[in-house]
């Protein structure tokens, strides 16, 4: 392989990284600037090695980084670590736990780090391996509130129709919409006894829903404090979603990227 040809694989997945959805072999070629064939030999490389999958209609999502476990999930490393400075000065601001979330394909709520606050004796610390029922928690109801009319209409066909509280079809549309109509979810009610939190959506360079910044906490102090944690989630996730904006490739230079942000 020429020092060339490694550069491209290196342009190709920081392009791939910075998706949440599949895309084109079309897309990448025009992002790339590269004849089709040879974007078509790189993305076939990485796929043969495991970094890349095809879905049904042929468009291919990155599965992982190097460095990363090949599970069957999108590689959300580059995301982390740009979001990390960013929600470690949310949690220093806000004096509460942060989070950033994504949505599973299945529409539920998967916790991709955590950050503890130093400051704070009583901590809350979220056990991150479980996946939430995404109306459940504030971060699900933010990423629901980016989504369509239809896409939200289809979440709730799927709730029980007998559902009662605040599992009710009903309930579950008012919260969706007050969040999408704030900018922000707040859930004074979390699923776990004494605990809240407040979220907010994290779009990618073209306005896509990719994630969100959850900050939560004890119920009560989560109250006390709302004003300055709502303002510090919605901080942390306008700083992530300007350095990821300055990543974005500039046309023909798809691996020539501004130096990323930081809070600092």
């Amino acid at each position: 392989m020429t020092v060339r040809s490694a550069e491209r694989v290196l342009e190709l997945l920081e392009v791939m990284a910075q998706r949440s959805t599949a895309i084109s072999l079309a897309e990448l070629h025009r992002v790339m600037n590269l004849p089709k064939s040879s974007t078509l030999m790189l993305v076939r490389t990485l796929e043969q090695r495991g970094y890349v999958t095809r879905d049904g209609i042929g468009d291919y999502r990155l599965t992982r980084l190097p460095g990363e476990d090949a599970v069957n999930r999108p590689a959300w490393g580059t995301l982390v670590r740009i979001a990390t400075p960013w929600l470690t000065e949310a949690v220093a601001t806000a004096r509460e736990s942060g989070f950033i979330a994504v949505l599973s394909d299945g529409n539920h709520v998967r916790y991709l780090n955590k950050i503890l606050p130093a400051a704070r004796e009583l901590k809350y610390d979220r056990d991150i391996s479980i996946d939430r029922v995404a109306h459940h928690v504030a971060s699900g109801l933010a990423l629901l509130s980016a989504q369509s009319d239809d896409e939200i209409e289809a979440y709730l066909a799927a709730l029980p129709p007998d559902a009662d509280g605040p599992d009710r079809p009903a309930t579950v549309r008012t919260a969706i919409l007050a969040a999408r109509a704030s900018g922000i979810a707040v859930n004074l009610h979390g699923r776990v006894e004494g605990a809240a939190g407040v979220a907010v959506v994290i779009r990618d360079p073209r306005g896509r829903p990719l994630a969100a910044v959850n900050l939560a906490g004890p119920v009560d102090r989560v109250k006390e404090g709302l004003p300055v944690l709502e303002r510090a989630a919605r901080e942390a996730a306008a700083g992530i979603e300007r350095a990821l904006a300055r990543r974005t490739p500039i046309s023909g230079t798809a691996g020539r990227t501004e130096r990323e942000g930081s809070p600092s």
